[in-house]
């Protein structure tokens, strides 16, 4: 399995759900990216992949390649680290029944959408579907998603992937209205979904919760708390990620 984070905190964060020896990692190179690797079952390697999807992208591509090159491929690829989160009841939220994702929560993505990619026009934003090319949404496996769902406490819905952090009422209203499912934002997963979608491998997002979407206010971001409950909901995914067949749907 290959987790993409974007930055080393996160990347570490994830390290620390698996105590014991592979706490102290193996580290290499591949192209200048930095890989730790951590022995166990499943064996993971972990990146810092870069802020935004781009970037993201570039990098977990460099490692799928090189590890299929190498005559072992990843079963899995995952964008994991923190984000923010749609508040419960925030305005435009959509679905009644509908939790949200409040400040300390973990979500796993059922879909991973580009908030972002499209064009501005007189009627509003179009996706670049609707322009007559690309994706704008990746699908990772239902039954993997569930079996992390039940074995984190983790939120199911979908996560969106943004160039520009959202940060302002409107900006989050106005991405509720467009993306009623939307419980988390962040900068990477679409990007490292499209990598792992180039090698056909399955992907997963997972995101915990530091401050809720809209206005900026980093004296309330409880960035400790979402590393803290990254590191919880890792340490509980081996036994899922075991049992998990990659050709289930």
């Amino acid at each position: 399995m290959l987790v993409a984070t974007a930055v080393p905190v996160e990347r570490d964060a994830v390290a620390r759900a698996f105590p014991g020896p592979p706490a102290e990692p193996t580290v290499h190179r591949v192209a200048g990216l930095v890989v730790h690797r951590v022995d166990g079952s499943p064996l993971l390697d972990l990146i810092a992949a870069g802020v935004g999807p781009a970037l993201a992208a570039a990098s977990t591509a460099t490692a799928l390649t090189a590890a299929a090159l190498a005559g072992t491929p990843y079963d899995l690829v995952v964008s994991a680290g923190i984000g923010g989160g749609f508040p419960p009841g925030a305005p435009g939220s959509a679905p009644v029944g509908s939790t949200g994702a409040p400040v300390g929560s973990l979500v796993v993505a059922d879909e991973i959408t580009a908030a972002d990619l499209g064009a501005e026009t007189a009627e509003g934003f179009v996706p670049v579907t609707e322009l007559g090319f690309g994706t704008v949404t990746h699908r990772p496996p239902e039954a993997l998603v569930r079996a992390i769902a039940d074995a984190t406490g983790a939120t199911a819905g979908a996560v969106l992937t943004g160039s520009t952090v959202t940060g302002t009422a409107a900006r989050a209203e106005a991405l509720r209205a467009r993306h009623p499912r939307a419980l988390a934002e962040a900068m990477e997963g679409f990007g490292v979904a499209e990598a792992a979608a180039a090698h056909g491998v399955p992907v997963l997002e997972i995101r915990a919760v530091s401050n809720p979407v809209g206005p900026r206010d980093r004296a309330a971001w409880r960035i400790d708390d979402a590393l803290a409950a990254l590191t919880e909901g890792f340490g509980k995914l081996t036994p899922v990620l075991r049992s998990w067949n990659p050709h289930e749907p």
